[in-house]
């Protein structure tokens, strides 16, 4: 099909539109583009692959969506939505039942932080973390690229197992960038659909025409043995994902394993997560291995639910003395956060004798880089390394952060712009529209990722974009800057825009000053103060 530039959300949202027949939806941040185009494409008659247009269905609330979503499955519908936040969490009830009686479906979620002591839009993995316990599978994506590869293995997966899925990938770092992809065939897809399992889903439907009893009220006399029933579906889950991966892979070029190591070949500490930090990470590691002699690598997860110990194990060098585990939520009272307490129970029960550290990085979408990355092996070269840590903050109470002694710039062969605007003025749809151009019209990959605030109209926009000959995997904001421009004078005293830019960078400050108030000395002082 050709290369495409477009953001995450859109890129998963053409998958669920072409592989289901009904779309229960009620739009929340930063999940609302996903709904919002499902019910576009609707409107403008688009096909899905079985040559229907896709049924999208609006409620007045998540619950009544996931409601909706659960009736649409009981019938024998192929029904899909899309959430986050406190959304994903008003389903959980819902979760529970469609799990219960496997019903097999895919919801995206582009995950985002819970409201806790504050309300924030941004991402994290607090809400997926909040519904493991569901009963659904997870696959986690790291980039816009595998958000719609990983979207497809999804759909396929759920209508193998029977086991339904929650594909999740982070909001507004993945959900809202927009990157140069490889887009999938369609004609492709059809011949891996499995159409017997969908017959077979159909026939279980909820029919007039062929009653059966379900959703009883069970006893103490039969309840735990029904509920230990499902074990065999679950158990199969791990090895069908590995097979709806080689379809992917098949259908696409692009290799992806429930656990994917990457780095040096016989690493002796690695880092595990899942997200977009592992690209950022992946990105580091090889920086780092190639310039300094490292023996560093990173493990990034997919299947995260069900949890499979046997591929973890198999995915860990011999080699390895030291792992840190990565984990972006906070759960407070635990003994260490989900993903920690999973690999270190893992490694426990494969009898591998490994020192395993934790640590907590990007609640609310704080920037997660190469510094910090680097900062994280460094702690684990430490004579007695921090536990139970946090990278990225300055802990002033609790002093759990690591210290940041060296920074770390991995070059990038890309050009990098940056540009400084404010809500409402149409600079950040400038850019959007600038890297489409880039990346849908020239041999250059583009990527873009946009800095604003919960506020959003009137107040400041940084647009960050890249774009080069190779692709794209940074998922962090420049810190290495070609040009940049300023659309508002006031930012001068505000902003220390001149930090990363390259020596013979390009500066274009938008103003009214005269030549004779645009001088060195009126300018440059505020600048070189900031700098």
């Amino acid at each position: 099909m050709g290369k495409i530039t477009v953001d995450g959300n859109t890129a998963v949202a053409n998958v669920a539109y072409k592989l289901s027949e009904i779309a229960t939806i009620y739009p929340i941040t930063p999940s609302s583009t996903m709904a919002e185009l499902a019910d576009s494409m609707a409107s403008d008659g688009v096909k899905n692959i079985f040559g229907n247009t896709l049924k999208v269905v609006e409620m007045q609330s998540e619950g009544g969506a996931a409601g909706a979503l659960h009736g649409a499955l009981s019938s024998g519908a192929l029904a899909t939505t899309f959430t986050a936040s406190q959304g994903l969490l008003l389903m959980i009830p819902n979760m529970y039942k469609i799990a219960g009686e496997l019903l097999p479906c895919v919801m995206h979620v582009s995950a985002r932080t819970i409201a806790t002591h504050a309300l924030s839009i941004f991402g994290d993995h607090s809400d997926v973390m909040a519904c493991r316990q569901t009963g659904f599978a997870f696959l986690a994506s790291g980039s816009v690229q595998e958000a719609q590869d990983l979207a497809l293995a999804a759909h396929l997966a759920t209508l193998n197992s029977s086991v339904p899925f929650v594909h999740f990938f982070d909001g507004f770092r993945t959900s809202h960038e927009i990157n140069t992809i490889e887009a999938l065939d369609f004609d492709k897809v059809k011949k891996y659909v499995p159409y017997n399992k969908i017959n077979e889903f159909k026939n279980r439907g909820l029919n007039s025409n062929h009653p059966h009893q379900q959703g009883t009220a069970q006893n103490p006399d039969i309840f735990f043995q029904n509920r230990e029933a499902c074990n065999t579906y679950y158990n199969a889950v791990p090895k069908i994902v590995e097979k709806a991966l080689s379809d992917v892979y098949k259908i696409t070029g692009r290799k992806y394993g429930l656990f994917d190591y990457v780095g040096c070949e016989n690493p002796e500490h690695i880092i595990i997560l899942m997200g977009s930090g592992s690209s950022t990470a992946e990105t580091t590691v090889n920086y780092l291995n190639k310039n300094f002699g490292t023996k560093y690598g990173v493990i990034k997860v997919r299947l995260f639910r069900p949890f499979s110990a046997t591929h973890l194990n198999n995915a860990i060098p011999k080699s390895v003395k030291s792992i840190t585990v990565l984990d972006r939520t906070k759960e407070p009272g635990s003994v260490g956060e989900p993903l920690y307490t999973d690999v270190v129970c893992a490694l426990q029960e494969m009898g591998r004798n490994i020192k395993v550290y934790g640590g907590r990085y990007g609640l609310g979408s704080k920037e997660f880089t190469p510094t910090f990355v680097n900062a994280v092996f460094e702690n684990m070269l430490n004579a007695q390394p921090k536990n139970h840590f946090t990278i990225g903050i300055n802990d002033d109470v609790t002093k759990t952060s690591l210290k940041v002694t060296k920074q770390v710039f991995p070059s990038e062969n890309v050009t990098a712009c940056k540009f400084y605007g404010y809500g409402g003025d149409g600079t950040v749809s400038a850019n959007k529209s600038s890297i489409k151009i880039i990346g849908n019209n020239t041999k250059l990959n583009g990527q873009a990722y946009f800095e604003y605030d919960s506020k959003k109209s009137g107040n400041a926009t940084i647009s960050h974009l890249r774009f080069g000959k190779q692709k794209i995997n940074e998922s962090y904001l420049l810190d290495s800057i070609d040009f940049v421009a300023v659309h508002n004078q006031t930012y001068v005293k505000k902003y220390n825009f001149l930090k990363g830019l390259k020596v013979g960078g390009t500066l274009l400050l938008n103003t009214n000053w005269n030549k004779k108030q645009l001088t060195f000395t009126q300018l440059m002082p505020t600048l070189l103060r900031k700098a």
